[in-house]
């Protein structure tokens, strides 16, 4: 079974937390097996964890290269896992996958959070007297469940996560199979490679621990239809985004306003296409160049990753069983972000009304979160609102504000424009590329406008580089041709020239290195 993340991100501690990895030199099934009840239950509903068999870690720092185990070691410990898992209580069975690292094969294991929690393993797997025991994390550690923390373990028997259910009303034909590559090769899956049509998609389904209920009858999951469905508004109503600018101000003038198209798609889909929304009709950059300094400082009228963090949020956080849209309202001096379901109970109304740090001990949406997290588009643990604040204060903007109910039926969230930089939204320019029917046609227009005025041409695989990069802009060249190859067959050294070229005529310029650099955009506003 082929491990879903990359096995580089896991002993790195890239986009899973460190206390949700675990390193064991050698294979020792108690201890082993106790970290697997630990993360199966998942007390924390941070979605489970990872356990790599064959690493030894000082101080919690994996050493390369990594111990490693022989296939022979690898073949007999997973046919031992088979009457291993037979002793928990009720029954659950962890997702193995043999990794080659540093020339060398390990045995990760995948342990997501179990659906019939709460899971019990003999203390000693080994003993002959086997005394079922509970057992939970404590940051890094795995520990034995006594007294309250018991009680709360027992208490998660009905609470499943929404995206974590199994629906019986999403079939296979639901599914894009195009969607859930793309999803691949985005997060260096070595599922990428896999075949996806007919039954093989139950497989990776399968892989991906989005499938639930008798081996005669598998339900597909919530999160399934929510990361590769092109409409998840089928199962989820009003699953969509609706965008609304007020080119006076909602109160100076209520009845000028625009609507612009609602944006439809997958989750991933509709995050992308609201963000280069966002950023290409109302983010606005200005350069000061002092007389007596060479550097010229710049600043936004709202920074893109605090608008990032607000929008992801949104989605993460979202009630999908509530027949109510994203709904973004932008004035010019505000950009409002409101979604329904808003923060859990354990979040004081003090710390939603100071809007540092919301900190809570249950997530709506677990698994969305954990995708979110793969494909870069969220830390999780807490850290969106802080991020909002440190990117506002950084650019010279004041601080967001949030509002909700008593009854957390809402969340809304006011992003501030820089004081200095408030202005009357050019509605005609907005209006003149938002016109379309497809959402994220309106990046089409800009690539059209910068070839005319700069008397350029372009190739069509040149230009359907130029649209992929305005959906992400941290491609590599290699996922650019992965991507374009898809609608034809097209060589490395191909999209190599290719890109050359759009650097030569002015479309791009590369930032930063080659593992963590980004593309500039030269034909957008903001670039």
């Amino acid at each position: 079974m082929a491990l879903l993340t990359d096995i580089n991100d896991l002993l790195n501690k890239r986009k899973v937390e460190s206390d949700r990895i675990e390193f064991k030199k050698g294979w020792n099934p108690t201890t082993v097996y106790r970290s697997i009840c630990a993360f199966a239950n998942d007390i924390e509903d941070n979605g489970g964890g990872y356990i790599l068999v064959g690493v030894e870690a000082i101080d919690g720092v994996p050493v390369r290269p990594v111990t490693g185990l022989s296939l022979t070691e690898i073949d007999n410990i997973q046919r031992k896992m088979i009457d291993y898992n037979n002793m928990f209580e009720p029954y659950y069975m962890p997702r193995p996958s043999v990794e080659e690292v540093d020339g060398k094969h390990i045995l990760a294991i995948w342990v997501p959070s179990g659906v019939n929690r709460p899971y019990a393993i003999p203390s000693d797997v080994n003993a002959k007297l086997k005394k079922p025991t509970y057992y939970v994390r404590n940051g890094s550690s795995t520990v034995e469940a006594k007294g309250e923390v018991l009680d709360e373990l027992r208490g998660l028997a009905s609470h499943v996560p929404f995206d974590d259910r199994p629906n019986p009303d999403i079939k296979l034909d639901d599914l894009s199979s195009s969607l859930m590559r793309d999803f691949f090769v985005s997060i260096g899956s070595k599922l990428k490679d896999q075949d996806l049509s007919g039954n093989n998609m139950l497989d990776a389904l399968e892989q991906m621990n989005m499938l639930e209920g008798p081996a005669e009858r598998r339900y597909i999951k919530n999160i399934a239809a929510m990361m590769f469905c092109d409409h998840p508004e089928k199962f989820f109503p009003k699953t969509q985004v609706e965008i609304v600018l007020f080119p006076e101000g909602r109160e100076s003038n209520p009845n000028n306003m625009f609507e612009a198209p609602v944006i439809h798609g997958s989750v991933p889909r509709m995050i992308n296409d609201t963000l280069q929304y966002l950023r290409t009709m109302v983010i606005r950059k200005h350069i000061v160049k002092p007389k007596d300094d060479e550097h010229s400082t710049k600043s936004f009228n709202y920074p893109y990753q605090a608008i990032e963090e607000a929008v992801v949020n949104a989605f993460y956080h979202r009630d999908y069983r509530e027949y109510a849209p994203i709904e973004i309202t932008i004035e010019p001096d505000r950009i409002t972000i409101f979604n329904l379901g808003g923060p859990d109970h354990s979040i004081s109304m003090e710390a939603i009304r100071r809007a540092k740090s919301l900190r809570s001990r249950r997530y709506r949406n677990v698994r969305l979160g954990d995708c979110l997290k793969e494909l870069d588009l969220t830390e999780g643990r807490a850290t969106g609102i802080p991020t909002i604040q440190d990117e506002l204060l950084a650019n010279g903007s004041s601080l967001a504000s949030i509002e909700t109910d008593e009854e957390r039926s809402f969340f809304l969230i006011d992003l501030p424009c820089r004081s200095d930089m408030v202005k009357k939204l050019d509605i005609e320019k907005i209006v003149r590329y938002t016109d379309t029917k497809e959402s994220g046609d309106f990046t089409k227009d800009f690539i059209k406008d910068f070839t005319k005025e700069n008397n350029i041409e372009i190739s069509e695989r040149q230009y359907d580089i130029l649209l992929l990069l305005t959906k992400d802009r941290t491609l590599t060249s290699q996922k650019i041709s992965q991507k374009i190859s898809q609608k034809k067959p097209v060589s490395m050294r191909t999209i190599l020239k290719d890109l050359a070229e759009l650097q030569q005529k002015g479309f791009l310029r590369r930032e930063g290195g080659r593992k963590n650099g980004y593309w500039q955009l030269l034909f957008l506003p903001l670039d």
